[in-house]
C-alpha cells in the first residue's frame, strides 16, 4: 500500500528525534524501535533529511557529502547491496593540523580518504552521470580524515542495520581536510589524457598512528576510480531530488580500513602528491 506524504512525514520526524537523542546522551547504538524503523532506502533517506536539519541547528547547513559501505563487504556486513550517502556539516568540517576529543563521541572512528570539490553544478540530466561525465566537474583534491562516532556498535549484530545507518546519517561527525590542489596543477587536461586518470587511479594513501603504518590502499578501490565514486554520489543526489552543486565538498570513502584512535594518539595521513595532513586525538 502506497505511503501518504502526510503519514511518511509523521514516521519521519519521531525517528530523526530518537537519533538526535541517541547522539546527544551518547547512549550505544541500538537497533531502531520497530514502530520508527525504515523500511525501504528511500524511508531512510527521508529520516537523513529530518536528521540533517535537526542536527545543522548546532553544526551549520550541508557544505558537502560523504560516501560509506563502498565495498561489497561492508554492503554485507549491514545487510544492504549498495554504498550510502550522507551529508557533511559546516561546522563539523576543518582544515589540517586538527584536534578532536574522544570525550566528545560515543567511541570516534577515523577513515582515510580522497576529498574532491566540486567545480560546476551536475544536476539531473537525460542520461545518468558516469566517470568520464563527471570528470571535468571536480575542480580539486584534497586528502581528508572523516570523523565518525559509531557509538560502540556491536558489528557481528549489524546484518539487519544498514537502513538505520542510512537514517543515522551514516555516522558521520565531520571531516579533516588538507589543502585544496587544483586539478589543472595536478594533472593538466586529465579528462582528456588516459594516463593522467590512470595515475589518478594509482594514487597510494598509506595512514600512520604514532609514527607506525598502519594501512594504504589506493584510489582505484573507490569504486573503481574517484570519478566512478562521484558519478555514484551524483546520481545518488539527482535520485533524492537535488544535485552535487559547484562549491560542495565530498569525501568518497578510506583507503585504509576505519581506525578506532584512543587519547593521546597522533594520526598523519599521506596521499601520494600531496602534503600529510596530521589529527591529534585528545
Amino acid at each position: 500500500m502506497k505511503t501518504s506524504k502526510k503519514s511518511s512525514t509523521h514516521q519521519t520526524f519521531p525517528l530523526a528525534a530518537w537519533l538526535v537523542d541517541q547522539h546527544a546522551t551518547r547512549l550505544t547504538f541500538a537497533p531502531t524501535p520497530t514502530a520508527l524503523a525504515p523500511t525501504t532506502a528511500s524511508e531512510a533517506v527521508a529520516v537523513q533529511n529530518a536528521f540533517v536539519k535537526i542536527k545543522a541547528r548546532q553544526c551549520g547547513p550541508t557544505v558537502g557529502w560523504k560516501i560509506a559501505l563502498a565495498t561489497p563487504t561492508m554492503q554485507k556486513l549491514v545487510g544492504l547491496d549498495a554504498p550510502i550517502a550522507g551529508r557533511l556539516h559546516r561546522r563539523q568540517v576543518v582544515y589540517a593540523p586538527a584536534r578532536t576529543a574522544t570525550k566528545g563521541y560515543g567511541r570516534l572512528l577515523i577513515e582515510f580518504e580522497i576529498a574532491v570539490q566540486i567545480g560546476r553544478n551536475l544536476p539531473a540530466g537525460s542520461e545518468r552521470h558516469t566517470g568520464l561525465s563527471v570528470a571535468s566537474a571536480v575542480s580539486a583534491f584534497a586528502p581528508a580524515f572523516e570523523l565518525a562516532d559509531d557509538r560502540r556498535a556491536d558489528y557481528a549484530l549489524l546484518a539487519d542495520q544498514g537502513l538505520q545507518i542510512l537514517a543515522d546519517n551514516a555516522w558521520n561527525e565531520g571531516a579533516v581536510l588538507g589543502a585544496w590542489v587544483p586539478v589543472s596543477k595536478l594533472w593538466p587536461n586529465l579528462d582528456q589524457a588516459p594516463q593522467a586518470e590512470d595515475a589518478l587511479g594509482s594514487l597510494m594513501g598509506e595512514a600512520f598512528i604514532n609514527g607506525v603504518s598502519v594501512g594504504h590502499g589506493y584510489a582505484r578501490e573507490l569504486m573503481g576510480h574517484p570519478f566512478n565514486a562521484v558519478a555514484w554520489l551524483a546520481n545518488e543526489a539527482n535520485d533524492r531530488g537535488t544535485f552535487l552543486k559547484a562549491g560542495d565538498i565530498a569525501i568518497l570513502g578510506s583507503l585504509v580500513t576505519s581506525k578506532f584512535p584512543t587519547q593521546g594518539d597522533a594520526l598523519r595521513f599521506e596521499l601520494e602528491g600531496f602534503a600529510p595532513i596530521m589529527l591529534q586525538i585528545d
